[in-house]
């Protein structure tokens, strides 16, 4: 278990007990292990409990539990709290802005236990007459559970991707020699989010191989079978014979006119089927986009970006406010991962319950920049700040300090409860400002947790491109926004993305790996994007 599936047990755990009444020092302390887990650096499980036992926060009962769950999977006390509680119950402790204390005098008072009843209720008008409940509370957490209910089975892209390939990388040892595995369908679209994983192969399945790999099998016969992996993911597996394996990829694929496969040819490969039309090859995320056909018929492969491409590691946190790790450490991970330059952004003053800078703080961070610098002349690291949209657009620093940053991402971080017309007067606004460079996650949508305020894009877009402010694909797997479907419109107004990490610590670096995965799907280029640039070119493309 990773110390975020460990810390997750105890912050459930806490709520649980909260939504219970129990002890409230008990309660305190798990929610501590929560916080405290998730910043360790090292795995815990690979500590012995002597070792723990010095780290601040994990006192001898949170010890104790880390130790049963690394042993046995579960905690009993948890176990207990579950059987103790509806399952509906427990699913409402997912749902943002929700609290086990709300959620408490909904179970008592209402009697409710299924988000179903809920969602009833709440169309009968029964929240309003609830303590701390009002008609704009319950008109929000309506659209929340409607939210929650239509994603039910979907999980995130990055978690499918992640199974498919620990599955791939365990078949590559067992295939025959001349043995191919592919994605598959919309899986091969790399869209946000999904509900299983999709793969190809063009040799003969044998289910007990799978078994032996620890996978349960559902389903089969001779061409298909769907597993569940450990983790409970469905993938499902197709075969086919090796010269069918190009057609089926791309009768399978997302197209955006089925007439475009034409006759039912056989290819080996799908680079046998688009030189048979006289087309340059469309990569499968990108195959859904009527422009990318169209570029590809004058014969010329689409320029699909990719991870390599990036040179730029652009909106990035560190202990200033609150990343976990140092900016010299974050500067030692970029450089092992081969970037070049770094954007440096933690939060800004009003974003106190991030330890966001105010002026004093800034100065020293920038002082602190400067000594990174000269210790490491073959990395650049740069002034950059995420600088809060206040509610009336206006930017959380005068023009004095803002013009003194290298490059100043904006985003909104609070009051997120606007309708379209107030949410995007309110991001045009913070576009106009002579400061702004790039807009931070333009909706603040958390993936199957929060839909994000509405905006109306063209606007935001055309704006960003008079006003020559690149935008952000935020490559955090729970928010991948800027949402790839309006990438194709930002390319035709000449707006650079940029697919930053938003990176809280060295290892959430590696999650532009899923804003490129995201970008690619929306036929994002090389030449599209910001941070592909060399650090002269990145800034001069910043300039006003």
């Amino acid at each position: 278990m990773t110390n975020k599936d460990i810390a997750n047990q105890f912050k459930l755990l806490g709520d649980l007990m909260e939504l219970h009444q129990e002890n409230p020092f008990k309660i305190k302390s798990y929610n501590n292990a929560y916080i405290t887990l998730r910043k360790l650096p090292d795995a815990v499980v690979d500590l012995t409990e002597e070792e723990r036992a010095q780290i601040k926060g994990i006192g001898k009962a949170i010890n104790s539990k880390i130790t049963e769950l690394s042993t046995s999977g579960s905690m009993s006390t948890l176990t207990k709290y579950l059987e103790q509680t509806p399952k509906g119950i427990v699913e409402l402790l997912g749902i943002k802005g929700l609290g086990p204390k709300k959620i408490r005098i909904i179970w008592k008072e209402l009697g409710v236990e299924e988000i179903g009843e809920l969602l009833y209720a709440i169309n009968e008008n029964r929240l309003v007459e609830l303590s701390g409940f009002g008609a704009k509370t319950q008109e929000d957490l309506r659209v929340k559970l409607e939210y929650f209910q239509q994603n039910i089975g979907n999980v995130h892209f990055s978690n499918l991707y992640e199974a498919a390939n620990v599955l791939i990388a365990e078949m590559d040892e067992l295939k025959p020699k001349d043995g191919r595995i592919a994605f598959l369908g919309e899986f091969a679209a790399q869209n946000t989010i999904g509900d299983k994983v999709q793969l190809l192969i063009n040799y003969p399945l044998s289910k007990d191989e799978f078994k032996d790999l620890g996978y349960t099998v559902v389903e089969s016969n001779d061409n298909k079978i769907i597993l569940n992996s450990k983790a409970g993911l469905e993938i499902q597996i197709d075969s086919v014979s090796a010269d069918r394996f190009g057609s089926f990829l791309i009768q399978h694929s997302i197209l955006p006119n089925q007439s475009i496969i034409g006759d039912d040819d056989q290819y080996a490969s799908e680079e046998e089927f688009f030189k048979s039309k006289g087309i340059g090859f469309v990569p499968a995320p990108a195959r859904h986009l009527d422009h990318v056909w169209t570029y590809s018929a004058k014969g010329d492969i689409y320029p699909l970006i990719q991870k390599t491409d990036l040179l730029g590691l652009v909106h990035n946190h560190s202990t200033y406010s609150d990343g976990m790790n140092t900016m010299e450490e974050m500067v030692l991970a970029a450089k092992a991962s081969s970037f070049e330059y770094m954007l440096m952004t933690d939060h800004s003053k009003s974003a106190f319950y991030a330890n966001g800078l105010k002026e004093d703080r800034l100065f020293e961070q920038w002082a602190e920049i400067d000594a990174i610098n000269a210790k490491h002349p073959d990395f650049k690291l740069l002034k950059g700040i995420e600088c809060d949209i206040l509610n009336d657009g206006s930017l959380d620093y005068e023009d004095e300090i803002l013009k003194q940053f290298d490059a100043v991402i904006i985003s909104v971080h609070a009051n997120l409860r606007m309708d379209e017309e107030k949410a995007t007067n309110r991001i045009l606004k913070a576009i106009e400002n002579p400061y702004s460079n790039i807009l931070g996650h333009p909706t603040g949508r958390l993936l199957l947790s929060r839909k994000g305020y509405p905006i109306d894009h063209k606007k935001i877009i055309d704006a960003c491109a008079a006003n020559r402010v690149q935008i952000e694909l935020n490559a955090n797997p729970w928010r991948l926004d800027l949402d790839p479907a309006w990438i194709p419109y930002a390319m035709e107004k000449g707006v650079k993305i940029s697919i930053n990490p938003d990176a809280h610590s060295v290892k959430g670096i590696d999650d532009v790996k899923y804003g490129v995965l995201a970008a690619q799907s929306g036929g994002l280029t090389k030449e599209a994007c910001l941070n592909t640039r060399g650090l002269e070119d990145f800034l001069s493309l910043l300039e006003k």
